[in-house]
């Protein structure tokens, strides 16, 4: 039996579930819309560089990272099939970026200008509300984000990354998820080994637990 590939993620779907859009709307976008494939180690942006491209994720997964003053590498984001992936404030000020954004997997994705999200929004009311949506979306994920760096110990940010993009491990390295939770690579190392003997210790349980009648 011959596998299957797994289904792509489609711009115009995920757009209509934000906002239900009209006909003429999704015709503008299914024209407007350019879609390209990038490889492993791409940067689809640099610092300096204006964040002129709303991208969405077919397929692939994503970072956004900025350097330090000590010259490390900072993970803010990461972003998989069905994302829309932008430098946030360069986006939506069109002034320069201060981040990367880099391919992690060989990626096929789609995007939109700047120019022409702005014409949707004057053209279709629901362009308007979507491009509202889309920014209040942006501005919940980085409060989340916030507060979550705050608040929560690092294995339980750990946990959390997992629940989001449980292969996530095999997408990218130790050193990116540890930027990204805001600790070293030797705590998540630490706090993988702990899970990992965990883990073990419940599976060992389940075999030795006597059989019910």
């Amino acid at each position: 039996m011959q596998k299957q590939a797994p289904q792509e993620a489609d711009l115009l779907e995920t757009l209509s579930f934000i906002a239900p859009l009209p006909a003429p709307l999704q015709k503008r976008v299914n024209e407007e819309v350019v879609t390209e494939c990038f490889s492993h180690k791409h940067l689809l942006l640099k610092p300096g560089e204006i964040s002129r491209r709303l991208y969405f994720i077919r397929n692939g997964f994503l970072r956004a990272f900025f350097i330090d003053e000590l010259g490390k590498e900072c993970t803010t984001w990461f972003m998989g099939k069905g994302d829309l992936m932008i430098s946030v404030y360069s986006f939506f000020t069109q002034k320069p970026a201060y981040e990367y954004i880099e391919v992690l997997q060989d990626c096929k994705l789609q995007s939109i200008s700047w120019q022409q999200l702005n014409a949707y929004y004057a053209d279709f009311p629901q362009g308007n509300l979507l491009g509202r949506i889309v920014t209040q979306k942006y501005y919940i994920m980085s409060e989340e984000r916030a507060i979550f760096l705050r608040t929560q110990t690092p294995t339980l940010r750990y946990e959390k990354l997992l629940e989001q993009y449980p292969d996530i491990e095999q997408q990218t390295s130790q050193t990116n998820i540890a930027s990204y939770l805001g600790i070293s690579r030797e705590t998540l190392s630490r706090i993988r080994r702990k899970k990992l003997k965990m883990c073990h210790q419940t599976q060992n349980a389940k075999k030795t637990a006597p059989l019910s009648i």
